[in-house]
């Protein structure tokens, strides 16, 4: 009861700082050092000390740098006319689809999810070339953020995952067969995001306006994506070919797209100029809001908050289906305040020996703890899709969070189907690696 009446502190500290306006940032900041002093009886001196270590190396983490360099690589695509290309390109592969283009934000974040490996990255890269062209022909602006927020999650679950990597080190488990086992799973939300799309647009037509047919072909219409799957292949073949990490597979596609830009005579002083502004700008927020929840995950940790409400789940001697539907809820509450990184790290220990014992596969137990960290992307009060697209689209979170309720709805019935159907997670790891 103590631990549920600390969560629930911690919970309404956060929505009443947040409510009165503050920067999520400084929010954040806050209520980590309230929770210290005021739930942990810590000391000004000792929280300063706590606080500002943490600071130091979550703001020096090697991870970060990959953020920053994938948003530029986004703000130059968008800022040339290869964004334009990819509408071009991706209409007519969509234009026919009830619900149109709107299609390309899941089309879009399911293919940038498979280089970035971040969804903070893959909702800022995404976003910033899609939501002013959804908004410019008039489609529905509450859908364009919801799925834009449920499909940049992807980020997580789509190989390459920091999330996964961080998973495989603790939990003992082969790291190439978390991203193998994640690339199925990844697909099933994709398509469960594109028939949630479609049948919203075939219930109201108004949410997706037709788009006017432009006589493009297929053939054209892949040409016109060429430089986009292109930039994507390199990318991808840079990780998967054991050349590069993630981080340093972003500065080659950053690397990659200035040479386009150069080849196609778009790259001029005043357009790298304005997407090195543009990309600094979504970076620190981006990075400010990683920094500030490390802080957060920190004063939890101090607390015992995740390792108590863990503890008391084993304590309840649950059966196989209730235990995992305990482990949904536990997961789903973590994710409220706490990041994806910080949630495996503190719980693993406790949560992972529990589902062993139960019977369940650690390498299918991967891909559902990364699925339920994804709902925690797109849930408040600190679901960092919902900050970022804040940031894009100038929404207030709650509207934010609303748009994206029905897509966390989704998430929650593809965790249902991989555990109805766990061959959906085994089977490609199982084929491959046969």
């Amino acid at each position: 009861m103590e631990t549920l009446l600390v969560g629930a502190g911690v919970i309404s500290l956060l929505l009443g700082v947040l409510a009165l306006g503050s920067w999520v940032f400084a929010g954040l900041v806050i209520v980590a050092m309230l929770s210290l002093w005021g739930l942990g009886d810590f000391d000004a001196n000792r929280i300063g000390l706590i606080l500002s270590k943490i600071l130091f190396r979550a703001a020096n983490s090697w991870e970060l740098s990959a953020i920053p360099l994938f948003i530029l690589m986004g703000e130059l695509i968008f800022r040339s006319d290869i964004s334009e290309r990819l509408f071009r390109g991706l209409t007519p592969l969509t234009r026919r689809l009830p619900g149109g283009i709107l299609h390309t934000n899941v089309l879009g974040c399911t293919l940038f999810a498979a280089v970035s490996g971040s969804s903070a990255a893959t909702t800022a890269t995404i976003g910033k070339i899609t939501t002013r062209e959804l908004a410019q022909r008039r489609y529905d602006r509450s859908l364009s953020i919801g799925s834009l927020a449920g499909a940049g999650s992807l980020g997580l679950l789509i190989p390459p995952s920091i999330v996964m990597i961080v998973y495989g080190v603790q939990a003992e488990v082969s790291i190439s067969k978390l991203f193998m086992a994640g690339v199925l799973p990844g697909l099933v939300i994709a398509a469960l995001y594109v028939g949630y799309v479609a049948l919203r647009s075939l219930l109201d037509p108004s949410v997706a306006p037709k788009t006017e047919d432009t006589g493009t072909g297929v053939f054209q219409a892949l040409c016109d994506l060429a430089p986009v799957l292109g930039l994507i292949v390199i990318v991808i073949g840079a990780i998967y070919s054991g050349i590069a990490t993630p981080s340093e597979a972003a500065a080659v596609g950053c690397a990659a797209t200035l040479v386009l830009l150069l080849w196609e005579r778009q790259l001029t002083i005043s357009l790298f100029i304005e997407a090195l502004r543009g990309a600094l700008i979504s970076a620190v927020m981006v990075c400010s809001l990683l920094v500030a929840a490390a802080l957060l995950s920190t004063a939890m940790g101090y607390l015992h908050l995740p390792s108590e409400l863990a503890g008391w789940i084993a304590d309840q001697a649950f059966s196989p289906v209730a235990l995992l539907l305990a482990m949904a809820l536990f997961y789903v509450l973590l994710g409220l305040f706490l990041d994806g990184i910080s949630i495996t790290v503190m719980s693993l220990p406790i949560t992972l020996p529990i589902i062993v014992q139960a019977g369940y596969d650690p390498l299918w137990f991967g891909v559902f703890l990364v699925i339920m960290v994804e709902l925690g992307q797109i849930t408040p009060p600190v679901g960092f899709n919902l900050f970022v697209l804040q940031g894009l689209t100038g929404e207030s979170i709650g509207r934010v969070a609303l748009a994206a309720a029905p897509f966390f709805v989704l998430m929650c019935l593809a965790a249902l189907i991989i555990s109805l159907w766990p061959g959906i997670v085994l089977w490609l790891p199982t084929v491959l690696s046969g």
